[in-house]
This record gives C-alpha cells, structure tokens and sequence, in this order.
C-alpha cells in the first residue's frame, strides 16, 4: 500500500525549512526512524517516520519550506507498520535495561562522552535529571549567560555611544522579551543535541542515577525506578552552586540558576563573590539597572589571574558599581523587608540593606551524590573522583571527566576529557595531558588566559620574562575606545619558549587561542613575532609582545 508521508503537528510552527533529508528512494524505514530535519529560528527539529515501509518517492527537498500537513515523501508500507500506540506507563518498580556504555550526566562532557563512543559502534545510554540535554552550560550556565551578556553589551554600547558622537536614549527594558532571547538560544542548543542523539541512536533517559553495584545503577525517573546494568561507564555528574550555611531561606537570595531566571531587577543587588560568575552577572544586571555592590573575600577579583591583568576590569567596575569591598566577609543576613547584609572587613563592620543577593562563591563537585562507592569508586571528602590520563577511576570499566575530576571546572575541559574516556573505553589509545587549558571571564572588557600566570612563576621561583604590550599603542584598539587593553606574554629567557598568555579587552577569549596553540606546540616568541598579523587587528598585540622580547618591537 502506498501511503504519503506528512509533517505532523510541530506546534506553533508555520514555514519551517528542512535542512536534511535522511533517506532516498529505495530506502527502508522503520516506524520512528528519522526522515528529516526541520530548522526554524526556535529550534531544530527531527521528524520521525510515522510507519515503516519503503521510499518510494520525495515529494520535497532540502531547502524546502514545510508546515503541518505537507506531503514530504510516498512509502509503501509493510504490515502492520504502523507505529504502535504507547504502553501504559509502568508501575513504580523496577524495570531493567543494558548499555555497553553508560553515561551519568549529559554536559558539554556527558554528551561529548555519549555521542563520541556511539561513533564509535557502542550502544550507549545517557542519563541526566534535566528532561533536556546541555547540562549546567547548555541550560542554566554558560549559554543562557553569553546571551544576557550580549544584552547587557548592547545597553552599554548605546550609552558609550555619546563620547563617539552617537547618542541615543535612555533603553526600553521587556523583561519578557529579554527572556524569550535566552530561552529561544538554549532551545536552539538543547533541541539540536536532541537530534545528534537520536542520529547516532544514544538512548537518553530523564532522572537521577546510583550507583548500586560495579555494573549497574538504578535510576529514579519521573516514570518510576530503572535499573540498567552496563559494561563500562563514565560519570560527568558536574557540579553545583555553592550555599552559604548561614544564609536565610529567601526567595530574594538566588544562585546563578536563579539570577539566569531574570524574574526581576532588584533595586540594589549585592553579589557574593568576585569570580568569573558573580562578576558576569553583575554586569547583566547593572546594565538593566540594578545598583550593584561585589563583595569578595580574597585581596582582587578573579583570583585565578594576575593582579595586572584584572586591573582595567576592577577601574572600570570600581567606576560603575556602587561599591567593590575586597578582602570582605559576609558575616549574617537578616530577612525583613529588605535584606539586611552585616560585613567584616579591613575597614571594620558595617551593615547594608539590598533587595536581593546573589551567591557566587563557587562550585561544589556532585561525586558525593551518585554512591560511586557502592561500584568501588574511590571519592574525596570534596566530592572529587580521582582518575588516571586516560579518565580512568579505581575501577578499571567506570570513567570520569569533567567538574568531578578537579579543576579547573570548565566546559572546554570536560568535552577534551570526554573524547579521551570514550576513545579509551573503545579500545583506541588516548590521554588527557594538556600544557594549557585557558579560562576567561566574559566581563566588559574580557580577560582570557592560559599557561602558566606571573603569580604562579614567582611562587614557584620559576625563571622568566614578562613582555607587556598596553592596548593604548594599538590603532585597532584606540579606534574603538578601549586603550585600556592588556596583552601580556611569558617567556623562558633562555630558550624564548611561550609560556603563558593573559589579555584584558574586547574578544579576549577569542584572541587568546593563538596563545593557547603557541603554548601547546611549544612555539617560541620568534614564531609569533615573525607570523604576519593582519592590521589593523587586536590580534596583532600577541605578535608585538613577541617582537618586544625578540627586541624587534617598533610601535612602543
């Protein structure tokens, strides 16, 4: 029987473009095999086959726009191939599945980890407690973040404007709107992991994994209890916001997860902590309006970065915000009409009264939470799984990557380290052995870096040059009105070796990835120095710091 094959409902979507086209003619389905891919400005799409039979004919192709109801290919059907109603939902007992490979936790590591081993020919199960994939960054942390930053970004640009001859006015806020920004960029990113898991046909499973032997984990789903038994594993749990035992329950207190909610803009919000976090969020909220105070307990913001290269951001927040109390204590917050905050610091002890706090003093690993025990997988008292180069834990078939196996806990490590336990767990030879890893803090201005840190070369009594190239000697810098700019490199004086990188200003983080491959394939100032840079370029400073230690530097 011959049987048109139509877009099913795909909600509030109307002339959608189809980006791929899985089959052709003469192709054999089966009932929920994906046919093609829809791509909206919302979300990404993949449409399964509603029966099973075969291609016989394509009604459209890609590039084609399509709505519900649009006739996209014929199938001959087999019998009974239509897709058979769901099952009742199954009682709260345990049922049991198998996976050659099992992955706990579907971050930038988890779904690297799952889609890198399937590649590789593994049937591999994926398990989160989110019912979308993307983790912490995808979701609640560095995506949702970036794309408040880019508002925040935007805001600030139009008030500078004025000191370039631009003016505009004063900015309309839509809360709403703003939000629906963020939301549509993690539901692009969300939707689309949703389809690379289906096409290489990882099972993903919503719910909270245990670890209850060496081979298998039960999982509380929001359908009951599974239990799925497996033959290797790999944990990328990640991490979650620290809280403050002494802090009252308050729906004014918020994390990171909460300051991404945006259900308000507070009057005066006090952020506890001076990293990369708290500080982002600051600025998301100072430029929708919010009178914002820092207080961090160390002696300079961003303590993993060297005092020099966070100056320019801590002049320009220091500028701006109500106040930036270093080497500050919060002692005890008292919930009344307003929060009413008590400090301990160099200046003594005060009080203050905020609308609202945001808690930002860092991350704890969640290796405490998944009985890893109970498989013969050794746990710190922090929450850290000890592992080898090759990811590998205690138990030669259970892996880890990511938050869990220690800093620095970023998304970037996670997915190197992914590749390495899968490849490894598929028998291919890898090993996680990085000179550098970079880190960088999307503030206005930026600051990236990686290497070794001039902090840490004179702690450790390390020979070495420090080479300083100020952004008020750059065209490309002036021109855009940021002179405050840094880019700072290290060098062995003997051997001229590049041995760290820092910059401070605009794309940053995007800058330093020169850096980061000069440091990992040992590259030394002569390599930068004599790569022609193209001008007039930010990128070209990385070359001049070079030039200044090879003594060849003209433009200072």
């Amino acid at each position: 029987m011959i049987k048109d094959i139509t877009i099913p409902d795909i909600g509030d979507f109307k002339d959608v473009a189809i980006v791929e086209i899985s089959v052709k003619p003469g192709d054999r389905i089966a009932a929920e095999d994906t046919i093609l891919m829809l791509e909206s400005d919302k979300a990404t799409m993949d449409i399964p086959a509603p029966v099973a039979g075969t291609v016989t004919e394509l009604l459209v192709a890609e590039g084609d726009r399509v709505s519900a109801g649009t006739p996209v290919m014929r199938v001959e059907t087999e019998a009974q191939t239509t897709a058979p109603s769901p099952a009742p939902a199954a009682p709260a007992t345990a049922s049991e599945d198998h996976a050659d490979l099992l992955v706990i936790g579907a971050g930038p590591g988890g779904y690297t980890a799952a889609f890198r081993a399937a590649d590789l020919g593994r049937k591999v199960v994926l398990i989160d407690t989110r019912p979308t994939l993307g983790g912490v960054c995808l979701n609640v942390g560095c995506i949702p973040s970036k794309a408040l930053l880019h508002v925040a970004k935007l805001i600030d640009d139009a008030a500078e404007g004025a000191a370039h001859g631009v003016s505009f006015g004063a900015p309309q806020i839509d809360l709403d709107a703003i939000r629906g920004w963020k939301d549509q960029v993690v539901g692009k990113l969300t939707g689309g992991l949703s389809g690379l898991a289906r096409r290489r046909k990882v099972q993903t499973v919503q719910g909270t994994a245990r670890f209850t032997g060496p081979h298998e984990v039960e999982v509380a789903t929001p359908d009951g209890t599974r239990r799925i038994r497996f033959d290797q594993a790999i944990i990328a749990a990640g991490s979650s916001p620290v809280r403050l035992p002494f802090l009252p329950d308050d729906p004014r207190i918020i994390d990171s997860t909460g300051a991404l909610d945006l259900a308000q803009v507070p009057q005066r919000l006090l952020v506890l902590g001076g990293g990369i976090i708290g500080l982002e969020m600051a600025q998301v909220y100072h430029a929708l309006g919010s009178r914002i105070t820092i207080a961090e307990r160390l002696d300079q913001i961003i303590p993993g970065a060297d005092k020099d290269v966070v100056k320019p951001l801590m002049a320009r927040i220091s500028a701006r915000y109500e106040a930036v109390h270093l080497e500050t204590s919060v002692t005890a917050v008292q919930a009344g009409k307003a929060l009413t905050v008590s400090f301990e610091g160099k200046a003594g002890s005060w009080q203050a009264e905020y609308d609202a706090i945001l808690v930002a003093v860092g991350r704890r690993p969640n290796g405490a939470l998944l009985g890893a025990e109970a498989a013969g997988v050794t746990v710190t008292d922090q929450g850290f799984i000890p592992v080898d180069a090759q990811m590998r834990t205690g138990q030669p078939h259970i892996f880890a990557i990511g938050d869990v196996v220690g800093q620095p806990m970023l998304a970037h490590k996670a997915t190197h380290e992914a590749k390495v336990a899968a490849e490894t767990a598929c028998g291919h030879k890898a090993a996680f052995d990085p000179v550098a890893i970079p880190s960088g803090a999307y503030t206005d201005p930026e600051i990236a870096w990686a290497g070794l840190t001039e902090t840490q070369a004179r702690a450790e009594g390390r020979k070495l040059r420090v080479e300083r190239f100020p952004w008020a000697a750059s065209g490309r810098a002036l021109s855009m009105g940021r002179a405050e700019g840094l880019t700072k490199m290290l060098f062995d004086p003997d051997t001229g070796r590049v041995l760290g990188a820092a910059i401070t200003g605009p794309n940053a983080g995007e800058l330093l990835a020169e850096a980061v491959l000069a440091i990992e394939m040992a590259a030394d100032a002569a390599d930068l120095a004599l790569t022609i840079h193209p001008h007039p370029t930010l990128s070209e400073t990385l070359g001049f710091a070079a030039e200044a230690f090879e003594g060849t530097l003209t433009d200072l």
